[in-house]
């Protein structure tokens, strides 16, 4: 069995509310009911060798964590999909399990999706006036840092962006910078609030639907 081995699962439904360490609980029971012993570091406080590439804010949906694993046996890594899946809460599904080969350093682009939801505005005219904004040579906004506040401009950090209009809703498509620099999905609307106010939607959730490395290909 490989050192390290990596899965892909969705987190969708309720169980976007489940927090980054409530999540990792969650994985660590689960493995322990589908019978596939964890390895765990060594020391005075040993823990789980688990880890996910990219964590996940609470209220955003996904079709592709990433985690890396290890197992002190080996096992038959076709099934453990669906068996980590039938003891895993609702909202959360392993789709594949694999030998973890590209590192997680060379994940650069995140492609997300925005429902951007508006409650007396025409979906059609915000879709339009929404992808003027983005295509702004600079978008500076003021976001909160370890430090306390910093600014960063959204423009290098976001490769594509396209907007859908729908009945006073507008789908908003990009591809973002996931490392190097980090961009947030949430950036996007705290963008619209601190510059372009009269564009911000009444209510948005996003949800992340692929990974790629630097070229665009898809991140496994």
């Amino acid at each position: 069995m490989p050192e390290k081995l990596r899965m892909r699962f969705s987190k969708t439904g309720r169980a976007i509310w489940l927090s980054h360490l409530d999540l990792m609980r969650t994985m660590q029971r689960a493995f322990l009911r589908a019978g596939y012993p964890l390895k765990y570091s060594e020391g005075f406080n040993p823990h789980a060798q688990i880890s996910i590439l990219l964590p996940l804010s609470v209220g955003c949906a996904s079709e592709c964590e990433l985690m890396d694993f290890q197992l002190t046996e080996d096992a038959d890594l076709a099934a453990l999909p669906a068996r980590l899946s039938a003891v895993l809460p609702e909202g959360i599904v392993v789709h594949e399990a694999y030998e973890a080969g590209t590192k997680a350093k060379y994940l650069k682009w995140l492609r997300v999706t925005g429902r951007y939801e508006y409650d007396a505005r025409d979906g059609a005219a915000m879709a339009a006036r929404l992808a003027e904004f983005y295509a702004r040579p600079a978008i500076v906004i003021t976001r909160k840092t370890k430090r306390g506040e910093g600014e960063m401009d959204l423009v290098p950090a976001i490769r594509a962006l396209r907007a859908e209009a729908g009945e006073r809703r507008v789908t908003v498509d990009a591809v973002i910078s996931a490392q190097e620099p980090t961009l947030n999905p949430d950036h996007l609307v705290a963008a619209l609030r601190q510059r372009a106010p009269d564009l911000a939607p009444d209510f948005a959730a996003f949800t992340r639907r692929e990974v790629y490395l630097e070229n665009g290909e898809v991140f496994r």
